[in-house]
């Protein structure tokens, strides 16, 4: 019988820069339970929605998690549109898929360069950061911004692309699929980074739908399930098919979130080079009035808005159900049975957001 000790990982670690805190029990080097203690971070946000009368809310949104922030706007403002019957150009729809799928790539990048990092790849890691620099000055040249861009609105979308602005977010796009295909062989095929990830953390179909896995976790367990499938946006235009990995391991959760990268550049591409004529906003009139629920597709996985209206200019309800909420039941299921000195890894494979899980 080994000796049992209860150690604290979190919510300050060198590898995991979020504010979660796990108890574990170890006997000997091997993980028993796992508690997770969270709430360190909480910002009222929800509440905030049900003050601020309903167009503000779209800035507040933008807030939960500035990584994904173009997400939060879409899926509030769509939640909000059907409340409101209003249906925004297709112009407005293939331009959302552009600014979100640029935040998806700039998202994946940065969790792949902590991912280096957690490894002591430190040169890699920031080879790969520089490749989200590019990705991030993108943002900037056509919405204003680097991370929150504020170009959702109720309605469609606040700005417009020219043609020099096309043509030079497609140079940038191919220069990016360029040095990630120089890039990430050096990770995913790396003897340590095998050693350290293939085989560690596994999570398997039946566990992910059971535990309600989402997103790059579910879809590395063998489940092709992903909310762009249902066509929201100019998604169902677009040619979508979901990006899927069979072994659960943390190794085939890097490999989705890799072949994400390559997959969403041809998304953006593919809208770019489609973009149909016309406005980018249809303007709402009145005030909401019942209830709607959204799902869409952030780069964690599924984020879910629920929103009710009374008909006066504040909203009577708005929640948010985040993908890292939904996740964290799978790492409670992962870790027991590891290495301690896996922990660190395993835990950064489900990409963890705490502050927008908290909000």
């Amino acid at each position: 019988m080994g000796v049992k000790t209860i150690l604290p990982f979190g919510p300050q670690h060198p590898v995991l820069p979020e504010p979660i805190q796990l108890r574990i029990t170890l006997e000997d080097e091997n993980i028993g339970q796992v508690l997770p203690a969270l709430g360190y971070v909480h910002r009222g946000i929800e509440k905030a929605g049900e003050k601020n009368d309903y167009p503000l809310n779209v800035y507040l949104v933008e807030r939960v998690c500035g990584i994904c922030s173009a997400t939060h706007g879409l899926a509030y403002c769509m939640a909000v549109e059907k409340l409101l019957a209003v249906e925004p150009p297709l112009r407005a729809n293939y331009l959302r898929v552009v600014w979100t799928e640029l935040h998806r790539l700039h998202s994946h990048l940065l969790w792949l360069g902590l991912l280096a990092d957690a490894f002591g790849f430190e040169s890699l890691f920031m080879q790969i950061w520089r490749i989200r620099e590019m990705v991030m000055d993108a943002l900037e040249k056509t919405a204003g911004n680097r991370v929150i861009i504020s170009v959702n609105t109720i309605g469609g979308v606040r700005r417009d692309l020219t043609e020099e602005q096309i043509e030079e977010t497609l140079r940038t796009l191919a220069e990016c699929e360029k040095q990630l295909n120089a890039i990430l062989p050096v990770i995913l095929e790396d003897y340590t980074v095998r050693k350290r990830t293939v085989g560690k953390g596994v999570l398997t179909a039946d566990q992910a739908l059971r535990l309600g896995a989402v997103g790059p976790v579910l879809r590395a367990s063998g489940v092709a399930q992903d909310l762009r499938m249902t066509g929201y946006a100019a998604y169902g235009e677009l040619g979508f098919e979901p990006i899927v990995e069979t072994a659960g391991d943390c190794y085939a959760r890097a490999v989705v979130r890799a072949r994400e990268c390559f997959q969403t550049i041809d998304l953006v591409r593919r809208a770019l080079q489609n973009l149909p004529e016309g406005d980018i906003l249809t303007k709402p009139r009145g005030n909401p009035n019942g209830r709607a629920i959204v799902r869409v597709e952030a780069p964690r996985g599924e984020l879910l808005y629920f929103v009710a209206g009374n008909g006066t200019k504040n909203l009577e309800r708005m929640r948010v159900r985040t993908p890292t909420l939904a996740n964290v039941p799978t790492l409670l299921e992962m870790l027991p049975g590891a290495e301690f000195a896996d922990v660190p890894v395993i835990t950064l494979s489900i990409d963890p957001c705490i502050s927008c899980t908290e909000r």
